[in-house]
């Protein structure tokens, strides 16, 4: 028995960043270099996220140049759109970034789309094809617009519900 057993102020623990930081990597020990399936959509969904910005705000821009009668309407809907994007991205890079996984630049042949990644050490590229990415992002698109009218039924932002 030591002298602070009986002291209450030390029965409360502080943990410094580091060494949060091993604990974390001693239980993550048993995972290998490989992404798994999961860390793999998660890439998918890192590189689409951005075209998806990219998409909203150009349409953004037309319907702020349009004299359309619910232009207002629009922007607003396409500006919760973006919101709920750029939310979900946010949520992703910090999981990734717990889970040392890296997305590097792109280049494109052959309508591929390939981005290096790096996962706890092991390097390895990801491709995807032009027109899945079109159809995962249109497919997105809709959960976005359902989630704006009925949130209480889908419930959809956020990287744990929008796995399939």
């Amino acid at each position: 028995m030591s002298k602070l057993d009986g002291n209450e102020r030390w029965k409360g623990k502080m943990l410094l960043t580091e060494h949060q930081e091993q604990y974390q990597n001693r239980q993550n020990k048993g995972l290998s270099g490989r992404a798994t399936s999961d860390e793999l959509t998660m890439i998918r969904d890192l590189i689409m996220y951005p075209h998806m910005l990219t998409m909203c705000d150009k349409s953004l821009q037309e319907i702020k140049r349009s004299p359309n009668l619910f232009r207002t309407y629009f922007e607003q809907l396409i500006q919760h759109i973006m919101d709920s994007i750029s939310k979900d991205l946010f949520a992703l890079r910090r999981e990734m970034r717990n889970r040392n996984i890296k997305v590097f630049d792109d280049e494109t042949k052959d309508g591929i789309i390939y981005h290096r990644y790096a996962c706890r050490g092991y390097e390895d590229k990801f491709g995807i094809v032009r027109e899945t990415l079109r159809t995962e992002i249109s497919f997105r698109f809709a959960k976005y617009a359902i989630s704006v009218f009925h949130p209480d039924i889908t419930g959809y932002t956020g990287i744990a519900n929008n796995r399939d």
